[in-house]
């Protein structure tokens, strides 16, 4: 298995060198020259294996440069009850009839980023002492991307992270997850913007290649394959506990902010999963919804960009986006390129073709978007209905899945976070405390330690300079 960029950059890298690369030369995002599909008895054979074996199965079709022991030994240390919460490693929470979450929030950091994130660190361990390297990870998180990324690199040999965050926009639970780690290879960054600016700074820095190659720069963004390919593999199992025959559609709801989610599912469904409908469900940061709806592409300024009670989807720029665009538009480079690179660039949006526009319906996506009041009705509700507390981004997922679901049809939501992530909006919703799993008690009283930074990619640079 090979892998080519979006925006037209044909030649075939391995696996290896993209985990430690992020963007590619010219910009893209890699893709695998090809979607493996999966036949029906394949489908059947993996149904009842344990879901490390599971993710070894999926992800040992996209790698063939790690010995398949190492990559099976890789996926087994990963998703253990131990890491997870249980040997489910992803259980499902019924709700009504044909609705259930599916649990994807149980790991270190009580949000889904854990799933691909855990692996991740081991991947990057296992081929930096493969290569005798070391490597400078820049990551940008609106709320969960960072805590998941240090709890998971933290103490890995060979590996420093510099986290950027908005300054101040996330929730005091989540900061505090991050902020409050004092090992010598964890950088907290704390950017005087939003995340699209620490996002941005990200991919410039990424795109200056005597800079990133000097210091070698790797991310741990969704724009990382890896981690996009580890998500892949919830989406397998999720449908498997809800279906007993290979051909029943299953639909998923994802709350969506850099895409990344949706995407591993888009993926999913391209390796022949049954999946029927995926809907992208947004906050009031709707750029995604918008483009659904009509095929324009419109990043918001920063002044547009709402702070919302779904803080971790807070972004207009969606980084994943421009890996279904590339799949969407037949694969063609050059038109990926000219829409992303010069376009947004120039224009600040894009708007696809009408044929161009047409062809989303077969791709099965659909959207929604959701607000402060429907967040709060919704928590309200599944907490009075079914005795469950779902914290908000979750809300949204669930609110804009069931606008979409077809009668008789499985749809599960991808529980993205656990609420005593953001208490304040919890209570506001039920007035009272989320439930704290242990050892997170008072985790916001911790001392914390970071830098503020403007959003400047120079004073990231000599800041990566001073504390390499």
């Amino acid at each position: 298995m090979k892998y080519i960029s979006t925006r037209g950059d044909a030649k075939p890298r391995a696996f290896c060198d993209i985990l430690l690369e992020g963007l590619a030369p010219d910009g893209g995002l890699y893709l695998p020259t090809l979607y493996p599909h999966i036949d029906s008895a394949t489908l059947t054979k993996w149904r009842g294996l344990p879901y490390a074996d599971l993710a070894f199965e999926i992800l040992s079709l996209y790698i063939d440069d790690i010995p398949p022991g190492d990559l099976r030994a890789l996926c087994r240390k990963t998703y253990t009850a131990a890491v997870f919460g249980s040997e489910a490693i992803v259980p499902l929470k019924p709700l009504e009839a044909g609705v259930a979450l599916e649990a994807l929030s149980n790991g270190p950091t009580l949000a889904f980023k854990d799933m691909a994130m855990q692996l991740l660190g081991g991947l990057f361990e296992y081929e930096l002492a493969r290569r005798g390297q070391t490597l400078n990870i820049l990551g940008a998180t609106s709320g969960d991307t960072g805590s998941a990324a240090e709890h998971a690199m933290r103490g890995k040999r060979g590996i420093n992270i510099f986290m950027l965050s908005p300054n101040g926009r996330m929730s005091p639970f989540q900061q505090a997850q991050m902020f409050s780690l004092q090992d010598a290879n964890i950088h907290n960054l704390a950017i005087d913007g939003v995340f699209d600016d620490c996002q941005d700074i990200v991919k410039a820095v990424s795109n200056d290649l005597a800079f990133k190659r000097a210091y070698r720069i790797g991310t741990v963004n969704s724009i990382n394959w890896a981690r996009l390919l580890a998500q892949v593999v919830y989406y397998f199992a999720g449908y498997f506990r809800v279906t007993t025959a290979n051909s029943q559609p299953v639909s998923f709801a994802v709350p969506s902010g850099n895409f990344g989610n949706i995407c591993a599912g888009h993926i999913a469904r391209m390796m022949g999963l049954a999946v029927d409908r995926l809907v992208c469900a947004t906050n009031e940061n709707d750029v995604l919804d918008e483009f659904f709806k009509s095929g324009t592409y419109r990043p918001r300024a920063n002044a547009e960009t709402h702070e919302t009670s779904s803080p971790s989807m807070d972004i207009s720029k969606a980084s994943n986006f421009e890996r279904f665009v590339f799949d969407l538009l037949g694969r063609d480079g050059a038109r990926v390129r000219t829409l992303f690179d010069v376009d947004l660039r120039e224009k600040g949006s894009f708007t696809l073709t009408r044929d161009e526009f047409a062809r989303i319906a077969g791709f099965g996506f659909v959207s929604g978007k959701s607000t402060h009041a429907d967040r709060m009705a919704t928590i309200r509700d599944t907490w009075q209905r079914f005795g469950r507390v779902i914290d908000t981004h979750t809300a949204d997922g669930l609110k804009v899945g069931r606008e979409h679901r077809r009668n008789g049809q499985a749809l599960l939501v991808l529980e993205t976070a656990l609420p005593a992530k953001f208490a304040e909006t919890i209570r506001e919703a039920l007035g009272r405390e989320p439930e704290r799993p242990p050892g997170f008690a008072g985790i916001e009283t911790l001392p914390k330690c970071f830098a503020v930074l403007p959003a400047d990619v120079n004073a990231v640079k000599c800041y990566i300079e001073a504390h390499v």
